[in-house]
């Protein structure tokens, strides 16, 4: 995972697999971020594999009001579908698009 700040928010790329074993870095990533910035950006496209552990992160930091999801894998895409998450996140295609939302 890596980080950056784009325009006062904080950008996480998410990378590989995350489930109850693998959470941890990005789960306090997220709430740091969430704690010292107004926008948190997910870039999800790198992420290979999600479980629910992973989708209840994303919706425990969604519920800050900050978070947005940039071009989530096709198998973040899935879960998100199965689940009914994806028409309650804030889903972009690119972190400009994030950013300025």
């Amino acid at each position: 995972m890596s980080q950056y700040e784009c325009c006062g928010a904080q950008i996480l790329e998410a990378r590989g697999d995350y489930d109850m074993n693998s959470i941890g870095p990005l789960a306090e990533a997220l709430k740091t971020a969430t704690e010292t910035h107004p926008k948190v950006v997910l870039d999800a496209s790198g992420v290979t594999f999600a479980d629910s552990t992973f989708l209840n992160l994303v919706i425990l930091i969604h519920q800050t009001g900050k978070l947005r999801v940039v071009a989530p894998s096709e198998r973040v895409r899935r879960l998100c579908a199965i689940t009914g998450v994806g028409d309650i996140l804030q889903i972009r295609e690119t972190v400009d698009d994030a950013v300025a939302s």
